[in-house]
């Protein structure tokens, strides 16, 4: 969707996915912390919403986690997004927009390319 992720890719360093958004081009859209890391396999997070999508963003986490595993010829994504601070609205906009995500993710692994939701910024 136009975006980057920021990190070190090193466990225990800070993770930013930047891109496009109400601040311009490096709007910070998630924030958290690098759990684990396993190039083309892997990728655990704490998950922030950026400041300018929530004004208690430090306070309010999740723990995303992305596997993803080779069956046949085929590419098996499994995602979990667990272990809610309380009352994080986050929570009813997940269902909202992971689908989208978790297409886009597949995509790329499987093609290289992303796909077109005919967002435009």
């Amino acid at each position: 969707m136009g975006g980057v992720i920021r990190s070190s890719m090193q466990v225990g360093d800070a993770i930013e996915f930047v891109g496009p958004g109400v601040e311009g081009d490096q709007t910070v859209h998630i924030y958290g912390r690098l759990l684990a890391f396993e190039e083309y396999k892997l990728l655990s997070y704490t998950d922030h919403p950026g400041p300018s999508h929530h004004d208690r963003h430090a306070e309010l986490e999740s723990t995303v986690t992305i596997r993803l595993n080779t069956v046949g010829n085929c590419t098996l994504l499994q995602l979990v997004n667990d272990q809610w601070t309380d009352n994080n609205p986050q929570f009813e906009k997940a269902d909202q927009f992971w689908w989208m995500i978790l297409s886009n993710i597949k995509t790329i692994a499987e093609t290289g390319k992303p796909l077109d939701f005919g967002y435009k910024v």
